[in-house]
Protein backbone atom coordinates (compact mmCIF):
# COMPACT_ATOMS: atom_id res chain seq x y z
CA UNK A 1 0.00 0.00 0.00
CA UNK A 2 1.36 3.83 -0.95
CA UNK A 3 1.49 4.48 2.89
CA UNK A 4 4.07 2.27 3.60
CA UNK A 5 5.87 4.58 1.07
CA UNK A 6 7.19 7.85 2.69
CA UNK A 7 6.56 10.58 0.91
CA UNK A 8 7.38 14.29 2.14
CA UNK A 9 4.78 16.15 0.60
CA UNK A 10 1.28 15.41 0.70
CA UNK A 11 0.87 16.15 -3.03
CA UNK A 12 3.29 13.74 -3.96
CA UNK A 13 1.65 10.88 -1.71
CA UNK A 14 -1.90 12.05 -3.31
CA UNK A 15 -0.50 11.97 -6.80
CA UNK A 16 1.29 8.73 -5.61
CA UNK A 17 -2.70 6.98 -4.45
CA UNK A 18 -4.04 8.68 -8.00
CA UNK A 19 -0.76 7.10 -10.39
CA UNK A 20 -1.27 4.04 -8.55
CA UNK A 21 -5.07 3.53 -9.76
CA UNK A 22 -7.14 5.11 -6.85
CA UNK A 23 -9.68 7.78 -7.59
CA UNK A 24 -9.05 11.50 -7.02
CA UNK A 25 -11.13 11.57 -3.55
CA UNK A 26 -9.89 8.29 -2.53
CA UNK A 27 -5.97 10.39 -3.05
CA UNK A 28 -7.08 13.01 -1.29
CA UNK A 29 -9.06 12.00 1.65
CA UNK A 30 -6.27 8.90 2.48
CA UNK A 31 -3.35 11.28 2.43
CA UNK A 32 -4.55 12.86 5.31
CA UNK A 33 -6.89 10.31 7.14
CA UNK A 34 -4.32 8.16 8.36
CA UNK A 35 -2.67 11.15 10.48
CA UNK A 36 -6.47 10.88 12.25
CA UNK A 37 -5.59 7.41 13.09
CA UNK A 38 -8.46 5.94 9.78
CA UNK A 39 -6.24 2.91 8.59
CA UNK A 40 -5.27 3.26 4.98
CA UNK A 41 -7.53 0.55 3.90
CA UNK A 42 -10.72 1.79 5.98
CA UNK A 43 -9.90 5.38 4.23
CA UNK A 44 -9.75 4.18 1.18
CA UNK A 45 -12.83 1.86 0.98
CA UNK A 46 -14.55 5.02 2.79
CA UNK A 47 -13.67 7.49 -0.70
CA UNK A 48 -14.56 4.99 -3.22
CA UNK A 49 -17.72 6.11 -3.64
CA UNK A 50 -17.01 9.97 -4.25
CA UNK A 51 -14.52 9.99 -7.33
CA UNK A 52 -15.87 11.20 -10.58
CA UNK A 53 -18.42 13.15 -8.61
CA UNK A 54 -20.31 10.73 -7.19
CA UNK A 55 -20.37 8.95 -10.47
CA UNK A 56 -22.57 11.24 -11.76
CA UNK A 57 -20.10 14.61 -12.43
CA UNK A 58 -21.35 16.15 -9.68
CA UNK A 59 -19.20 17.65 -6.88
CA UNK A 60 -14.83 16.99 -7.96
CA UNK A 61 -14.27 13.71 -5.60
CA UNK A 62 -10.87 15.58 -4.99
CA UNK A 63 -13.34 18.19 -3.46
CA UNK A 64 -15.30 15.76 -1.40
CA UNK A 65 -12.01 13.91 -0.21
CA UNK A 66 -10.53 17.28 0.98
CA UNK A 67 -13.96 18.16 2.92
CA UNK A 68 -14.12 14.46 4.66
CA UNK A 69 -10.62 15.73 5.97
CA UNK A 70 -11.87 18.81 7.16
CA UNK A 71 -14.37 16.95 8.96
CA UNK A 72 -12.49 14.93 10.07
CA UNK A 73 -10.39 17.96 11.71
CA UNK A 74 -13.02 20.16 12.54
CA UNK A 75 -16.26 18.19 11.93
CA UNK A 76 -19.20 18.73 14.65
CA UNK A 77 -19.88 15.78 16.62
CA UNK A 78 -21.72 16.72 20.01
CA UNK A 79 -25.16 17.13 20.38
CA UNK A 80 -26.43 20.82 20.78
CA UNK A 81 -23.41 22.85 20.03
CA UNK A 82 -24.11 25.22 17.15
CA UNK A 83 -20.90 27.11 17.25
CA UNK A 84 -19.10 23.27 16.80
CA UNK A 85 -21.18 22.95 13.78
CA UNK A 86 -20.95 26.98 12.49
CA UNK A 87 -17.09 26.53 13.03
CA UNK A 88 -17.42 23.29 10.63
CA UNK A 89 -19.37 24.76 8.01
CA UNK A 90 -16.87 28.03 7.90
CA UNK A 91 -14.24 25.59 7.14
CA UNK A 92 -15.91 23.47 4.40
CA UNK A 93 -16.98 27.52 3.17
CA UNK A 94 -13.49 28.79 3.21
CA UNK A 95 -12.13 25.28 1.49
CA UNK A 96 -15.06 25.67 -1.21
CA UNK A 97 -14.16 29.36 -1.56
CA UNK A 98 -10.58 29.09 -2.37
CA UNK A 99 -10.96 26.18 -4.06
CA UNK A 100 -13.52 27.87 -7.05
CA UNK A 101 -11.25 30.89 -6.88
CA UNK A 102 -8.44 28.72 -8.46
CA UNK A 103 -10.41 26.30 -10.90
CA UNK A 104 -14.04 28.45 -11.48
CA UNK A 105 -16.07 25.48 -9.85
CA UNK A 106 -15.98 22.78 -7.98
CA UNK A 107 -17.72 20.03 -10.55
CA UNK A 108 -16.51 17.52 -11.84
CA UNK A 109 -18.33 17.71 -14.89
CA UNK A 110 -17.28 21.60 -15.76
CA UNK A 111 -13.88 20.55 -14.50
CA UNK A 112 -13.32 18.04 -16.87
CA UNK A 113 -15.42 19.54 -19.90
CA UNK A 114 -17.56 16.29 -20.09
CA UNK A 115 -19.98 13.77 -17.96
CA UNK A 116 -18.69 10.86 -17.08
CA UNK A 117 -22.45 9.44 -16.19
CA UNK A 118 -22.74 9.92 -19.81
CA UNK A 119 -21.14 6.87 -22.13
CA UNK A 120 -20.35 9.05 -25.24
CA UNK A 121 -18.61 11.80 -23.12
CA UNK A 122 -16.88 8.96 -20.80
CA UNK A 123 -15.41 7.51 -24.37
CA UNK A 124 -14.48 11.26 -25.22
CA UNK A 125 -12.74 11.58 -21.45
CA UNK A 126 -10.95 8.44 -22.52
CA UNK A 127 -9.87 9.76 -25.67
CA UNK A 128 -7.87 12.90 -24.66
CA UNK A 129 -6.68 11.14 -21.37
CA UNK A 130 -8.25 13.75 -19.15
CA UNK A 131 -8.35 12.01 -16.16
CA UNK A 132 -4.14 12.19 -16.37
CA UNK A 133 -4.35 15.66 -17.40
CA UNK A 134 -7.34 17.54 -15.48
CA UNK A 135 -7.66 15.05 -12.11
CA UNK A 136 -4.29 15.16 -11.26
CA UNK A 137 -4.55 19.18 -11.05
CA UNK A 138 -7.44 19.17 -9.12
CA UNK A 139 -6.06 16.54 -6.77
CA UNK A 140 -3.05 19.01 -6.38
CA UNK A 141 -5.17 21.95 -5.69
CA UNK A 142 -7.34 20.21 -3.20
CA UNK A 143 -4.45 18.91 -1.11
CA UNK A 144 -2.58 21.97 -0.90
CA UNK A 145 -5.56 23.97 0.06
CA UNK A 146 -6.03 21.14 3.08
CA UNK A 147 -2.35 21.68 4.08
CA UNK A 148 -2.63 25.29 4.13
CA UNK A 149 -6.03 25.50 6.12
CA UNK A 150 -3.93 22.92 8.55
CA UNK A 151 -0.95 24.56 8.97
CA UNK A 152 -3.03 28.10 9.58
CA UNK A 153 -4.29 26.90 12.82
Amino acid sequence: MINEIRLENKSDKAAAYFRNGFNCSQAVFTTFATDYGISEEMALKIATQFGGGARKGEMCGAVAGALMVLGLKYGHYHMNAPQEKGNAYKKAEEFMNRFIEKNDTVVCRELLGYDVSKPKDMDKIKELDLFQSICPKMIQCATEIVEQMLKEE
